[in-house]
């Protein structure tokens, strides 16, 4: 967790202590279509890790206030990103409930991002992140070597 919070507060983040929320709202927002300059405030998440049952779990939460989505017009009507929404099961508007697909959707990006904190803290807690980032050529190393 102090990477989150130190991290966090050195890069003068403002809406939230986060690993890297701002990576997976991108990656999944370009993939269903949505407004890419909505990641900034859909980004703000904070990242909690404590302790449970007398030390034996861990829980892990996302609290992301403002994750702004959309199932009907604009981008969701591109021919891959409608796929995805259709994938997602939240393509198009819901008839019985107006919103419910848009809200669905914004708990699928929430447990996205709750997945790629986890995974991103594990690695770093294994000591794993610089040696996969090594390994898959951040270095000086050439490409065509690794492959």
């Amino acid at each position: 967790m102090l990477k989150n919070l130190t991290g966090s507060a050195l890069a003068g983040a403002m809406g939230g202590f986060n690993a890297h929320a701002s990576n997976i709202v991108s990656a999944v927002f370009i993939a269903t279509g949505q407004d890419p300059a909505q990641n900034i405030e859909s980004s703000h998440c904070i990242t909690m890790m404590e302790a449970s049952n007398n030390g034996k779990d861990l829980h892990v939460s996302v609290t992301m206030p403002c994750i702004e989505v959309g199932t009907v017009g604009g981008g969701t009507q591109l021919a891959s990103q409608a796929a995805c929404l259709n994938m997602l099961g939240v393509k198009g508007a819901n008839k019985e409930s107006p919103g419910a697909n848009a809200q669905t959707l914004a708990r699928i990006v929430g447990g996205a991002v709750l997945a790629g904190e986890l995974s991103l803290m594990s690695a770093l807690a294994a000591g794993q992140l610089v040696n996969s980032h090594m390994k898959y050529n951040r270095s000086n190393k050439d490409a065509k070597a690794t492959a």
